[in-house]
């Protein structure tokens, strides 16, 4: 299947590493323009360097758009977009009764309030040209709650109801809003999770074993999935191939939620 996105422009927020990097990275090879989003200006512009040495066309756009004025800096580095992914977000564990009401909110403006921001800035001109795609990055803690995140995996439940009002709202335009369930993933911030959980000390093939058979026993890849794998489902998503796929959960999570069903 040969996916060309010449000529559209994409934003991938939270996207100067991990996921986002790999995301914006494949939709990039795929030919699409895309805008690079995080905090600062240094981190964006070392990231659109880094990601440019591969080629494609990259753009940047920092702000943090957890707040108006980071999302208004963006709006105007991107004014349009064919493609959005919010990617942005965060996680870390806490016991459950030890979540004060400040981190509940942090998490949810972080996570989900992002992503509504950024839908309610793009969507109007999406269905003004009859074509976009949306897509949410959300993770099989949203399904499968994990006792160590609650506070994390309520946001990423909820942005999965964002995805399907959304997609309501685009019915019948042309434009397309998913979620995507990401099982445990390898990244810099998952690899110092697992070692806060396991041991800091371990090495990190064995650290990676041990909180997979601890924590992850679900996962049928019994291995933590690489960031190119979740991108390669985000560009499938973001082309003319999944013009029929909108108001869904699409799961790449190596099989860690026990669901015949997404």
């Amino acid at each position: 299947m040969l996916i060309d996105l010449s000529g559209k422009t994409a934003l991938v927020t939270g996207s100067t590493q991990g996921i986002g990097a790999a995301i914006a990275a494949g939709l990039a090879a795929a030919g699409a323009g895309v805008a690079i989003n995080g905090r600062s200006e240094a981190s964006v512009d070392e990231a659109v360097t880094r990601l440019g040495v591969n080629g494609g066309t990259f753009i940047a756009a920092p702000g943090d758009i957890a707040t108006d004025g980071g999302a208004e800096a963006v709006f105007a580095a991107v004014p349009d977009v064919d493609i959005l992914v919010n990617s942005l977000g965060i996680f870390g564990s806490r016991p459950a009764l030890e979540i004060e009401d400040a981190e509940w909110r942090r998490y949810f403006d972080t996570n989900v309030l992002t992503a509504v921001r950024m839908i309610r800035h793009y969507l109007p001109g999406m269905v003004e040209r009859s074509w976009g795609r949306i897509q949410n990055i959300a993770s099989d803690s949203a399904v499968a709650i994990p006792a160590e995140m609650i506070h994390y995996g309520m946001s990423k439940t909820a942005l999965l109801a964002v995805s399907r009002g959304f997609a309501k709202e685009a019915a019948g335009t042309g434009v397309t809003v998913n979620a995507v369930i990401a099982g445990p993933t390898h990244t810099g911030g998952v690899e110092d999770f697992v070692h806060e959980l396991v041991g800091a000390d371990l090495p990190w093939d064995e650290a990676q074993g041990r909180f997979m058979r601890e924590y992850r026993p679900q996962s049928l890849l019994q291995r933590l999935i690489e960031p190119e794998e979740i991108a390669n489902m985000v560009v499938y998503l973001s082309s003319p191939f999944a013009s029929a796929t909108t108001g869904g959960a699409v799961r790449v999570d190596g099989g860690y939620v026990d669901s015949i069903l997404p």
